[in-house]
């Protein structure tokens, strides 16, 4: 047990450090704002601050599990027949099945990696603030003052951060603390409610027809029911502060989801329809708007442009030697008439000389 008792030490101290130095820096920064050093609201913002960063540092995973769950849905026909082809030799199945997302960059695993990363900060963070309540036992950059601010500050000016659910249940022998419980059991359904509509958005809106059935489609059902429901009876035995972290979590994810599966969905679902559907609205409204313009300029073009210039009528030596002005509005049947005219005449003159 002392062996293992190190080993768990060794792998919780870096963890220590760098939750406990993010948490430190965002309640450093409500408290230059002028917030309460020790108010419940402070450390509360702060566990949502510490939040915000893990959830930034993890977008690379979120986009590797993205990816993964595309390929797996995309995957799934051939998937299926495979299985039909070696549906007597498990050995062979699982062997061209694991080549099968090899060939492909497709990682089964990906999908939780996330939620794995998360385990560690979870636990690490639900030890920080219980040790904290406990005995103002300090870890990483809390010290002891901030230990015990932390482990006793009160949301609200009367319900604990470090409390539970389960912990402030009124039927114990002091009476328990409804409002403890009431604010408990509002983040523990909170917490379970995003959990389901995070998993439901992902199987409605961003799975093809043909992927809706298969394993791969029975886990995904099974994990929309199984993660909220263990999510709902843990959470009784959470303090509201890891309850906090972890429903402003599925948030992020549920925001974060939506945002991904709008804007780049997988071909062939629901939300790829519903895309394109957009994409052609708006080029419909964009090509309205692009036409209007363009006969707009056109209409001012034509209107600014200059009268065209009339070329000078050509005129006989005669006319030339008389001074007679030009005339540019005669057609050019009478131009060529006159032209005939001044030939004759200038004939007739030349014989008379």
């Amino acid at each position: 047990m002392g062996a293992l008792g190190d080993l768990l030490s060794l792998i919780a101290t870096p963890l220590y450090y760098a939750i406990s130095a993010v948490l430190v820096g965002w309640h450093k920064l409500f408290t230059t704002l002028g917030m309460d050093p020790d108010g419940g609201s402070t450390w509360a913002l702060s566990i949502i601050g510490l939040t915000v960063v893990i959830r930034a540092l993890l977008i690379p995973l979120f986009v590797k599990q993205i990816k993964s769950s595309r390929n797996m849905q995309l995957l799934q026909p051939k998937v299926r027949a495979l299985q039909e082809k070696y549906k007597h030799d498990r050995e062979k199945l699982a062997a061209e099945t694991m080549n099968l997302y090899r060939d492909t960059g497709t990682n089964p695993f990906a999908a939780c990696l996330p939620l794995l990363v998360q385990m560690p900060i979870f636990i690490t963070l639900f030890h920080l603030l219980n040790e904290a309540a406990r005995d103002s036992t300090p870890h990483g950059f809390l010290n002891v003052n901030m230990a015990e601010s932390f482990g006793s500050a009160l949301i609200f000016g009367r319900i604990p951060l470090a409390e539970s659910f389960w912990g402030a249940g009124v039927w114990r022998a002091d009476g328990g603390q409804l409002g403890v419980m009431l604010l408990a059991l509002f983040l523990v359904l909170a917490m379970t409610a995003t959990t389901f509509v995070t998993q439901r958005q992902l199987m409605s809106k961003n799975m093809p027809a043909d992927a809706m059935s298969g394993p791969y489609a029975q886990q995904q059902k099974m994990l929309l029911y199984i993660l909220p429901v263990a999510f709902g009876v843990g959470g009784v035995a959470f303090p509201i502060g890891v309850l906090l972290y972890w429903t402003t979590s599925n948030l992020w994810t549920m925001g974060q989801q939506f945002y991904v599966i709008r804007n780049n969905p997988a071909p062939g679902t629901p939300a790829f329809a519903a895309k394109e559907k957009r994409d052609a609205a708006k080029a419909a409204r964009h090509g309205g708007a692009t036409a209007t313009a363009t006969a707009a300029v056109e209409e001012t073009t034509e209107e600014r442009r200059p009268a065209q210039r009339q070329q000078p009528k050509r005129q006989s030596r005669d006319q030339r030697r008389k001074g007679q002005p030009n005339q540019p509005n005669q057609s050019k049947q009478g131009n060529q008439a006159k032209s005939t005219g001044d030939a004759g005449v200038e004939k007739k003159d030349g014989g008379s000389r």
